[in-house]
């Protein structure tokens, strides 16, 4: 049997995605080990590339997978600096994520 991989779109972002891969994505809501399931899937193919299904622009498939972590990223450090204004300033911010791992796809 073939490895499936998939492409999904998440969190205005698009990922490439294998059963039994272990995925940070943007936050969803959903609590440690509920299950998730992303419908808007884009590509659906064998990692060997003998099938591909290609939706315009998602196919009917889903992907499944479980939640296994609710975070938030290490803080990143944004300075806003003017010269000869005697302005700067300093904020930090910590990026929400969700840690998820692919169970099925299909």
């Amino acid at each position: 049997m073939a490895i499936m991989i998939a492409v999904i779109a998440t969190g205005g972002k698009q990922y490439l995605v294998k059963e039994g891969e272990n995925l940070k994505i943007e936050k969803i809501k959903g609590e440690k080990g509920d299950a998730v399931v992303f419908d808007k899937v884009l590509l659906i193919a064998e990692e060997d590339g003998s099938k591909c299904e290609i939706g315009a622009p998602h196919l009917s498939s889903t992907v499944t997978a479980e939640l296994l972590e609710q975070g938030r990223a290490d803080k990143i450090s944004v300075v806003k600096y003017k010269a000869k204004v005697r302005y700067k300033k300093r904020v930090g911010h910590r990026q929400p994520f969700t840690k998820v791992k692919i169970t099925k796809i299909g």
